[in-house]
């Protein structure tokens, strides 16, 4: 009678360990679906952001240009000059395909490791008007390749001091804190520039501190 409660009772250790051990092995498995299931979920959102951000706008300017060529130790000079009438379309883009990132999943972390540079894009539309020139002295296409050069450095300029930039980060950090957002609502972090971003506040200064 002893050696059969005995048997009983080691039956009964057993399939308490095997049931046990099954549990835990589901527990298991769960949890990595789980991981797996949140990693691909985190890597889709990145791919929907991951996008070409573009900002678009609109400068025109008039300039004169002059030239000025003297003969005869300067004694005879022929002027040619142009009054130059710039229409400019000028984007300002973030490609976020070229984003680099980094996903942690075991300690639940993405990291974004490096955001593209903006890309300027510039298409002046140039007009002259008021042609005068001698035959001493005429427009050629080093001329123009002048005023085409100086057109684009001036807008450049421009550009740096015009809302335009501005409005663009401003688009990229509303893309990016999308994945903020995200890895939120996960139970995720988002680290950037060596630090865990808590709020969009701090990824907008992080960012400004960096483009």
């Amino acid at each position: 009678m002893q050696n059969t409660l005995k048997r009983i009772l080691v039956l009964a250790s057993v399939v308490f360990l095997i049931i046990l051990a099954f549990k835990f092995c589901q527990f298991k498995k769960d949890d990595d679906n789980d991981i797996e299931y949140n990693t691909n979920l985190i890597q889709q959102q990145i791919l929907n952001v991951g996008k070409l951000v573009v900002t678009e706008g609109h400068f025109s300017e008039v300039i004169t240009y002059k030239n000025q060529q003297k003969y005869l130790m300067d004694m005879i000079s022929f002027e040619k000059k142009a009054l130059v009438v710039v229409n400019a379309n000028v984007t300002v883009a973030y490609d976020l395909h070229k984003m680099k990132y980094d996903i942690d999943e075991k300690n639940k972390t993405i990291t974004i490791l490096n955001i593209p540079k903006e890309e300027i894009t510039i298409n002046p539309d140039i007009k002259f008007y008021d042609i005068e020139q001698s035959q001493m002295n005429q427009f050629t296409g080093e001329d123009y390749n002048k005023i085409n050069k100086s057109v684009k450095a001036n807008l450049a300029k421009k550009i740096e001091t015009s809302s335009l930039k501005t409005n663009a980060e401003n688009r990229l950090i509303s893309e990016l804190s999308k994945i903020l957002i995200m890895t939120n609502s996960m139970g995720w972090k988002l680290q950037y520039n060596g630090k865990t971003i808590e709020s969009e506040t701090e990824l907008t200064q992080d960012l400004n501190s960096k483009l």
